[in-house]
């Protein structure tokens, strides 16, 4: 079975484009600073689609290895060789999280964020995040799924947390977190009223201003999210060594 990265192409696609762009500057047909071929170009020399070579260039761009400057188009990132090379063996390495990973991360990442909202939020802020609850909250009393509702409402107290990275690492794990949430059932086990009930302390917390509260009642939110993927990972691995 072929993997498929975050992106929607096969990982070995990616993957094969991305070589080829390193064998490239290794091979000193493309130097730091020099500009790179055209999609269109990249594409037929390589012999995919100029959608995935778009996805490969925007994904070396995120990291910093390619540049897209004024009048001047996409660059080579000016460092040496030696570096580009390593830094794009070591993005070819970069595994697909698994489901408890990107959980860890948005544990740890929203503890400093609900800490900070509770902290910097404002009047329009706390409407946001209200609205979000109440839409989540028609969702539930209805029962109809709400994972999305449930995950807007996360990213609205990132919002109030007015940092703008931790607010774009939320906005980078939260899609791969919804496309696992249905695979591992987590939402018939979130989806509930005392749910609810989690979502509303997290609210009066910010609402007081009080971050240690804030923590608090998030950490608790989280318990019964962080036990299933401790359960289901301990469960993948018995199986493993089943088969």
């Amino acid at each position: 079975m072929q993997e498929f990265g975050l992106n929607g192409f096969k990982s070995s696609e990616e993957e094969e484009i991305i070589k080829k762009i390193r064998d490239l500057i290794t091979s000193n047909k493309l130097k730091p600073g020099d500009r790179l071929p055209s999609e269109r170009k990249l594409s037929e020399e390589f012999g995919v689609s100029r959608g995935n070579v778009r996805e490969v260039i925007q994904k070396l761009e995120f990291y910093g290895l390619l540049k897209t400057l004024p009048q001047s188009g996409t660059v080579v990132a000016n460092m040496g060789v030696p570096a580009l090379s390593g830094m794009i063996t070591d993005i070819l390495q970069l595994k697909k999280p698994d489901f408890k990973s990107l959980v860890e991360s948005r544990i740890m990442l929203e503890m400093q964020v609900v800490a900070l909202a509770a902290e910097r939020r404002t009047e329009k802020h706390m409407e946001q995040i209200e609205e979000a609850l109440e839409a989540y909250r028609l969702k539930v009393e209805n029962n109809e799924d709400a994972v999305e509702e449930d995950l807007m409402f996360h990213l609205k107290i990132s919002e109030a947390s007015c940092n703008p990275v931790l607010n774009t690492l939320m906005l980078i794990i939260t899609p791969e977190i919804i496309a696992n949430f249905e695979k591992y059932h987590v939402c018939k086990k979130s989806m509930t009223g005392d749910n609810l009930i989690e979502h509303q302390l997290i609210v009066d917390a910010i609402k007081e201003k009080n971050p240690e509260k804030a923590k608090r009642e998030l950490q608790f939110h989280f318990k019964t999210l962080y036990e299933y993927c401790n359960k289901t990972d301990t469960l993948a691995n018995v199986n493993e060594s089943i088969m």
